[in-house]
């Protein structure tokens, strides 16, 4: 224990160093003032803690004490008056009601973030607090890559530290994974990227509902891309995949063509189905706004869009829906990972697939997980892919126990198309919204 406090401490220790007292009013920042333009209040915890974790990691603190650091000083930050930041007010005209925005100075905030951030690490210094590691076993492995597309329009989050960033401080393990593939460039999906797991962790619900609270952070975080793109005149729009595990629950919600599935015991689970124009549902929803559906070498929105919700998008608003669907499932312990990915993958290798390729993987590295991801990405690129690929991984068991159970079952090692199951066989929640079909 005293070992594992001074190598926390330490990390405090230079931080200290490199910065011996607060900012004064003419001091830079330590961080590039790119983002220092006007923030909505909404905007303050998600762009407040995105810079702090941007510094953190750059200085090799660990996830668990950086969020720990960063939710101990947003929190003082939410606590102060807004008045001295107002910038100005925004209006904003939608089918005649007018409504009001205050936007605050961003360089400011980001001044007096900075100072609780150094105060805060000045105090644990002293005296450190208990930081509280998840009990359940999780590996992470993530691959992404731009392929052959001129810019790399996907985003991803990975956030095993879920309680320590919203000081959740129960008994329940929490842990937030996503991935977000931007169209018309990367506003969007660095928004989402940015804002929606803290809609999530702030959202009234998160504790008594997380399903609710992870579906309805997507609107959220639509509305308030929404009103950035309009008065910055931002065209782009992303799809979004998220999962929550809290405790032995995993709740998952989607807009667009980005995709979560479950492996458990060597079989690909079907989660969810993604919202694609031709869905007759889909469909016809959009039809009934006024909007068409039409076949340009995909099926397309209006004659655009392959995908038909996503956040974002502000000019094929209402046709692309910025309303998630979402799912909720019971985590028995026979599951071996959860996979997240964008369309890149998916288009080019069937879930069935990635049960051969991950085990194939697991038997070349001998139960080590760490790069199967990328294994994923190469594979997919193999099949065809052009387009930005990102994988992420999450092993729920060790990777070595996966590989020896395999190895104890001969049959397993084949999974194929039949070895696939839908979710309707797994233990579905009361937050089914939309119905899963098998997909071979």
């Amino acid at each position: 224990m005293a070992l594992e406090a001074e190598a926390t401490g330490a990390p405090l220790s230079s931080f200290l160093r490199d910065f011996p007292s607060p900012l004064g009013p003419g001091e830079p920042l330590p961080w590039s003032s790119a983002g220092s333009g006007a923030l909505s209040r909404a905007e303050v915890p998600g762009a407040l803690a995105e810079l702090a974790r941007g510094l953190f990691g750059g200085r090799g603190v660990s996830p668990l004490l950086a969020a720990s650091l960063i939710h101990a000083a947003v929190d003082e930050v939410l606590q102060t008056d807004f008045t001295e930041f107002k910038k100005q007010s925004g209006e904003t005209e939608e089918e005649g009601d007018e409504e009001r925005f205050t936007l605050l100075d961003g360089d400011s905030l980001q001044r007096c973030f900075f100072n609780k951030l150094w105060d805060v690490c000045f105090e644990w210094k002293k005296q450190l607090p208990p930081l509280r590691p998840l009990k359940r076993f999780l590996l992470v492995s993530i691959h992404a890559i731009r392929n052959t597309r001129r810019k790399m329009e996907d985003r991803h989050v990975l956030l095993p530290e879920f309680n320590q960033l919203f000081g959740l401080s129960d008994d329940i393990d929490r842990a937030y994974f996503a991935v977000f593939d931007g169209h018309g460039g990367v506003d969007a999906a660095n928004y989402s990227a940015t804002h929606l797991h803290v809609n999530v962790g702030l959202h009234e619900e998160v504790v008594k509902n997380p399903a609710e609270a992870l579906k309805c952070s997507f609107q959220k975080t639509d509305e308030m891309f929404l009103f950035k793109a309009k008065r910055e005149r931002l065209r782009s729009g992303t799809t979004g995949v998220s999962a929550l595990i809290v405790g032995n629950k995993l709740h998952i919600a989607w807009l667009g063509d980005s995709q979560v599935m479950l492996v458990r015991q060597g079989k690909a689970v079907t989660l969810m189905e993604p919202h694609k124009p031709e869905r007759e549902d889909e469909k016809a929803r959009i039809e009934a706004l006024g909007g068409c559906v039409t076949y340009m070498d995909c099926w397309r929105v209006n004659g655009t869009l392959a995908v038909s919700r996503a956040i974002g998008d502000l000019y094929q608003k209402p046709y692309i829906s910025g309303d998630a669907d979402g799912d909720s499932f019971e985590l028995t312990g026979s599951e071996d990972y959860l996979l997240l990915a964008c369309d890149g993958f998916f288009d080019a290798i069937k879930p069935y697939e990635v049960v051969d390729l991950v085990l194939d993987h697991l038997m070349q590295t001998k139960g080590v997980g760490l790069k199967a991801a990328e294994r994923l990405v190469a594979a997919a690129k193999e099949n065809g892919s052009s387009d930005n690929i990102t994988v992420l991984v999450v092993f729920l068991r060790d990777p070595q126990d996966i590989l020896a159970d395999c190895l104890r079952d001969p049959k397993s090692l084949g999974a194929g198309e039949d070895a696939q199951s839908s979710a309707f066989n797994f233990l579905s929640c009361e937050a089914a919204a939309t119905p899963v079909t098998e997909s071979v």
